[in-house]
């Protein structure tokens, strides 16, 4: 559930917070006061496509703040979460996101920055936006399949999961085959080439950063005998057998200062420092000692370091500037024999597996079907069902099945929506005979359905009742009111009866200050509510009459939920 939304220069709002209770919550007000707006600011705290133009003048970048409360028996939300790290702090989620002048898109999901794909993600299980012209998705065929698959999409989900990898399988082997006939001669010379540079790379095993260690080996080895001598010379200056080596000269120092340290700080701080120099020299000079007695000459090892240097440096020409640069190239001939199916695989093995592969698609797109046809069946009756409260009881709502040609990743099946207006009349596509008023009521039952069945967080329906008045706005009030009851609903509406019908009502009017427009929000208190819905049915002019139809619309509200 949306708790609350913080709003600071987006579009013509300076700053702005709301909160938002369970239930149906109305929003009113003048056209152009920045209703939508404050929806597009859910929108992109929920995954929307962010723009420079959302940002209000004079400003360097917008900032949205978004308060959810998560349901936490929504696994496929925790899943989602989990996914991209993003750990939840006590059931809620705060979401954050700037816009930036300069183009920078800055989210973060409870401190963890993602991106802004990850957010749609995300709010994909937390806010459904219905805005004005979604029922235009149903004007589109190709959008048919989507929402039948929405309303199926518990059992079909897993399916098509499995079918959509199944069927990538096979039109990968399908490319591979077509690329494999087309030419067979040059596909031969491209095997032969690839198997060539895997064996090649194979036997010669390079290691990310044996090049460095080796050439460091060499250079030791190359110069056994330069290191040897200096390292001795370097421990006879330190610790020899003579009077003046650096070990008796600084423990002089060390004996003369330390004469003197009991007469002041200073001298005591001299004294401790060159005390340190001296016990660092006589680590230094028995390290150095060690090392040269460690050294030996492997005259065989050198001869192999070389020629293993040799051989990596031939392999760079031929294949990266870099050890990882050919191990990179290895990884992709590796993946392109897996690919063509290795040298061994001849034409006709090559066809049996891209059949089998057909076939295992096939399966799991029949599979699909008989999930799509059940959930059809379902659908129809349950849109039917609302349908009669909406006023279009004699409307018969139906899924007409056909089959693609070919396989698509969306399996073969081919949705349409039909519908029969009045008895005695063929069922005709819904895109051809519905009237703009139908179209709304049809998607606001589908969401009605869905809102029960998938348990949406909140519902947002932006201005939907557009174009209808009467019984049927009243209908719709009463859908929308119902949704309410099942999930937290936010609506923008020029339609009293549904203003009537609202749980709390917020209204939003757009003021100038100091030269600038801006838009405010307040929650109406009963008369004031009254008051509102009152302007809606009668405009500017406020009468008593108005108030009083005002009074029965959300009294008329009150008795049919008791009834309930």
């Amino acid at each position: 559930m949306l708790q609350e939304i913080s709003i600071q220069n987006f579009a013509i709002i300076p700053k702005l917070s709301l909160s938002f209770e369970p239930g149906m919550t109305v929003l009113t007000g003048e056209t152009g006061a920045g209703k939508s707006i404050i929806i597009d600011a859910v929108g992109l705290l929920t995954g929307g496509r962010g723009s420079q133009d959302y940002i209000r003048e004079g400003a360097d970048k917008a900032v949205l703040q978004g308060l959810i409360d998560v349901d936490m028996h929504d696994d496929a939300l925790r899943d989602t979460l989990r996914k991209y790290g993003v750990e939840l702090d006590e059931h809620q989620l705060l979401i954050h996101r700037e816009l930036h002048r300069n183009g920078r898109n800055v989210i973060r999901a409870n401190g963890t920055l993602v991106n802004a794909t990850a957010l749609k993600e995300i709010g994909n299980h937390l806010v459904d936006i219905h805005g004005q012209n979604e029922h235009q998705a149903l004007m589109q065929v190709e959008q048919h399949l989507h929402l039948l698959d929405e309303y199926a999409t518990n059992e079909l989900a897993p399916v098509k999961e499995k079918y959509q990898q199944a069927f990538s399988e096979y039109r990968q082997l399908q490319q591979t085959l077509l690329e494999r006939k087309e030419n067979e001669q040059a596909w031969a010379q491209r095997l032969d080439m690839l198997t060539f540079q895997n064996a090649e790379l194979s036997e010669a095993d390079l290691q990310s950063g044996e090049e460095e260690r080796l050439e460091e080996e060499y250079q030791e080895l190359s110069n056994y005998q330069d290191v040897l001598e200096n390292l001795s010379k370097s421990h006879e200056l330190l610790d020899g057998e003579w009077e003046t080596n650096a070990l008796t000269t600084v423990s002089s120092a060390v004996n003369a200062l330390e004469n003197i340290e009991e007469f002041g700080s200073r001298y005591k701080k001299l004294a401790e420092n060159i005390r340190e120099i001296y016990y660092n020299l006589q680590d230094m000079s028995s390290e150095i000692e060690s090392v040269h007695d460690s050294l030996e000459f492997d005259a065989e090892r050198l001869a192999y370091v070389d020629e293993r240097l040799n051989l990596i440096r031939s392999l760079e020409q031929k294949y990266g500037a870099t050890i990882d640069d050919v191990l990179e190239h290895q990884q992709k001939v590796e993946t392109q024999l897996a690919e063509m199916g290795g040298p061994q695989q001849s034409t006709e093995d090559l066809e049996l597996q891209t059949q089998q592969a057909l076939a295992d698609a096939e399966q799991l797109a029949t599979s699909m079907h008989q999930i799509r046809k059940t959930a059809a069946s379902k659908l129809a009756q349950k849109i039917h069902e609302q349908l009669k409260d909406l006023y279009m009881e004699k409307a018969e709502f139906s899924v007409h099945f056909s089959k693609s040609r070919e396989l698509t990743a969306q399996g073969f099946d081919i949705i349409e929506f039909y519908i029969q207006t009045n008895p005695g009349e063929s069922s005709k596509p819904l895109v051809k005979i519905a009237s703009g008023g139908e179209l709304s009521r049809m998607m606001l039952a589908m969401k009605m359905i869905f809102s029960r069945e998938q348990g949406v967080t909140s519902i947002i329906f932006d201005e939907v009742d557009t174009g209808v008045s009467g019984r049927v706005a009243q209908a719709i009030a009463e859908k929308i009111s119902d949704i309410g009851r099942h999930s937290q609903v936010l609506t923008i509406t020029h339609l009293p009866q549904v203003a009537a019908v609202a749980d709390h009502h917020d209204f939003i009017e757009k003021n100038i200050n100091a030269g600038r427009t801006e838009t405010t929000v307040r929650q109406l208190d009963s008369d004031e509510r009254i008051n509102e819905i009152a302007r809606m049915l009668s405009g500017e002019q406020l009468t008593e009459a108005a108030k009083e139809n005002a009074r029965d619309l959300i009294e008329r509200e009150s008795i049919r939920r008791a009834q309930i």
